[in-house]
C-alpha cells in the first residue's frame, strides 16, 4: 500500500521510522510542498509501502492520519510533526470525477441516517476561531449537519480575544487551575468580547453559509443559572480560591434551545451565566459544553482544541482515555492548566449518557466532518468506564 508520508524534517521522525519499518537508508521521492506545508517548512516524501495491515494499524496508533483525495486515490497522509496540515493545499480537488464525488458522499450515508435527528454539542475554540479558512470550513461543516437532519448546537469560548481586549486597556490575564480570575473590570470585557464581538461573528458566518443562526446567552430564556464558584486545590482541598465572577452552574433550562432547533434554527451560546440576584458570571466554555450536552441528551460532545487531543508527558497523542486513567493523568501533572476543566467536562458529560465525547483538533480543516462523518476516528475519546 503506497502512501503519501509527510515528516517534519527531524532526526526523531526518522529514528521513530526505521525502528519500526526497518528502512535504512530511507528512499524517498520529494513531491514539493505548498500552502501550510511550506509555511511550516514540512516536507512531503513518497516513500513508505506497508507491507501488512498489522504496520498501518501501528502507525494509526503513533501518528496522526489525514484522508486527502487526489487524482488518483484516497492517499494516506501523515503527519508525524503532529501539527495541522492543510490537505487541500496540497491537492487539486477539481481534478476529482464526479463518480468519485458521488462515492464519497455515499460512504457518509450510513453516519447520516445514524445521527438524524441527533443533538450534537460542539465547543469551538482554539486556531478554528481565528484562522479565516478554519472559520469558514467550521461555518459551512455546521450547516451541512444541519441540512442533512441533525441538531448542532455551539458553545464558543473567546480566550485569545478576551485576551487582546484586556491588553488593550492595560490589563493582564491571571488563571488559576485552568479558569480566568474575574473581576468585575474584566467581567465587562468578557461579556462584551464574548457576547457581541466573537458571537456575532460566528452567527455571521453560519448565515453567510447558507444556515439560521441565532446567539444567546446564559441570560435569554434563563438558559444557564449560575452562584460563584468556589475554587479549591486540585493538591490541598483545604485550600480555596477567590477567581471572582467565575460561575458555577447550578442549572441548565434547555426550552429556548429546544425551541430554536425545532424552528430550523442553530443556536450559537455564549457562555454566560446568570446569578439569583441578577449578577453576571463568566464561565468555562467547556463546562458550559458539557453540562449542555448532558442537559440536551446529545449524541455527541465534541470539542476542538489547538493539539490533536490529550497527549502523555512524552507527546504522543492518547487516543482513548478512561474515568481511570484520567485519574491517573491528573494525580502526574499530565493534565494540567487549560486541559483541567476540558476534560474535567468531558469526563462529567460521558459518566452522565452522552453516547460519545471526543477532543479533536480544531486546525485541521473540516475536522467536523471528519469525526462525525467518517470511519477515520481522530482526536482522543473519552469514556466513563
Amino acid at each position: 500500500m503506497k502512501s503519501h508520508v509527510i515528516v517534519n524534517p527531524t532526526k526523531q521522525s526518522d529514528l521513530d521510522l526505521k525502528t519500526h519499518f526497518n528502512l535504512s537508508p530511507f528512499k524517498h521521492e520529494p513531491l514539493g510542498y505548498e500552502g501550510q506545508a511550506k509555511k511550516d517548512n514540512i516536507k512531503i516524501f513518497k516513500y513508505l509501502t506497508f507491507s501488512d495491515s498489522v504496520e498501518e494499524d501501528w502507525a494509526r496508533n503513533h501518528f496522526r492520519i489525514f484522508f486527502c483525495e487526489t487524482r488518483s486515490s484516497a492517499d494516506r497522509f501523515f503527519d508525524f510533526h503532529v501539527s495541522p496540515i492543510e490537505c487541500q493545499a496540497m491537492t487539486d480537488t477539481h481534478s476529482i470525477s464526479s463518480e468519485h464525488q458521488a462515492n464519497i458522499l455515499a460512504k457518509a450515508l450510513p453516519y447520516i441516517r445514524r445521527f438524524h435527528g441527533k443533538t450534537i454539542v460542539i465547543k469551538y475554540g482554539g486556531n478554528a476561531m481565528t484562522d479565516p479558512k478554519l472559520q469558514a470550513d467550521f461555518a459551512s461543516d455546521v450547516v451541512l449537519l444541519k441540512l442533512v437532519g441533525m441538531n448542532p448546537v455551539v458553545v464558543h469560548g473567546g480566550g485569545p480575544q478576551i485576551e487582546t481586549a484586556l491588553n488593550r486597556l492595560g490589563k493582564k490575564g491571571e488563571f488559576i487551575q485552568g479558569m480566568r480570575v474575574t473581576d468585575a473590570e474584566t467581567m465587562e470585557v468578557v461579556e462584551w468580547v464574548l457576547a457581541g464581538e466573537v458571537q456575532q461573528d460566528i452567527v455571521g458566518l453560519i448565515n453567510q453559509a447558507g444556515g439560521k443562526a441565532v446567539g444567546l446567552t446564559g441570560r435569554d430564556g434563563g438558559l444557564i443559572h449560575a452562584r460563584k464558584l468556589k475554587m479549591t486545590d486540585n493538591k490541598d482541598p483545604s485550600k480555596e480560591y477567590d477567581v471572582g465572577q467565575v460561575g458555577d452552574i447550578i442549572g441548565i433550562d434547555p426550552s429556548v434551545v429546544k425551541a430554536l432547533q425545532d424552528d430550523a434554527f442553530i443556536p450559537v451560546i455564549s457562555p454566560i451565566g446568570f446569578g439569583e440576584n441578577n449578577e453576571t458570571y463568566n464561565i468555562n466554555a467547556d463546562v458550559v459544553a458539557a453540562k449542555l450536552a448532558t442537559v440536551l441528551s446529545a449524541e455527541k460532545l465534541i470539542l476542538l482544541t489547538n493539539t490533536p487531543g490529550v497527549l502523555d508527558k512524552a507527546g504522543q497523542l492518547l487516543t482513548d482515555l478512561s474515568a481511570r486513567q484520567i485519574d491517573e493523568l491528573f494525580a502526574d501533572g499530565t493534565i494540567s492548566g487549560g486541559m483541567l476543566p476540558k476534560i474535567s467536562g468531558a469526563l462529567d458529560a460521558a459518566k452522565s449518557g452522552v453516547n460519545t465525547v471526543h477532543i479533536i483538533d480544531g486546525r485541521v480543516p473540516h475536522a467536523l466532518l471528519l469525526e462525525i462523518l467518517t470511519d477515520q476516528a481522530f482526536g482522543t475519546m473519552i469514556r466513563s468506564f
